[in-house]
């Protein structure tokens, strides 16, 4: 029997993987940037897209056991996102995906950083039918690694988390503003 063919009505709705780290730091933050289409850089995120670069122009590596690759094309249906994935090392025999998001930062106290590595870890899923218990941050700050385990919380909240922002999205809602002590450090501030 011949594959189906795509659903291109579901491609369509397919909305950016980092649309879930905005939303879940700020759904206002979310609608202005894949809403509105505003962007204001800062020196945050000059340096976060700088680093994005340099990780996505790096070659694809091997070590004993393990493979990377950079800049994969993602994509769930069941999530309704689309993006790329920094790194993925596959490990192992058979190979084992493990996702890697570069993060100019340091670790935050709220799990946006680790629902959108999750969102990746469940697209890798898709793609390869294989479970992806876990994955990492890397935060340039720290130069250190973070392990995440999609455990079932986390998982359900990057559910739940890409359920709410493809509604705004789709449904092109911009929520009210809120202030939050994380607002001074947005770079939308200014056109919030």
């Amino acid at each position: 029997m011949p594959p189906a063919p795509p659903d291109t009505a579901a491609e369509d709705e397919l909305i950016p993987i980092s649309a879930l780290q905005h939303h879940l730091f700020c759904p206002r933050q979310s609608a202005l940037i894949h809403v509105e289409g505003l962007w204001a850089e800062d020196g945050a995120t000059a340096e976060g897209r700088l680093l994005h670069e340099r990780v996505d122009a790096g070659r694809p590596e091997t070590r004993p056991g393990v493979r990377v690759a950079r800049g994969i094309a993602l994509r769930s249906l069941t999530l309704g996102v689309a993006g790329k994935a920094d790194a993925v090392e596959f490990r192992g025999r058979p190979p084992q995906p493990f996702p890697v998001e570069y993060k100019r930062g340091k670790p935050k106290a709220h799990r946006a950083d680790e629902v959108q590595l999750c969102a990746q870890a469940i697209c890798l899923e898709e793609a390869f039918g294989v479970p992806v218990p876990q994955g990492a941050l890397f935060y340039g700050t720290t130069r250190r690694r973070l392990p995440v385990l999609f455990d079932e919380t986390l998982r359900a909240l990057t559910v739940r988390t890409a359920e709410e922002a493809r509604g705004n999205i789709l449904a092109r809602h911009t929520p009210p503003p809120r202030l939050f002590p994380g607002c001074r450090a947005c770079s939308l501030h200014d056109l919030c």
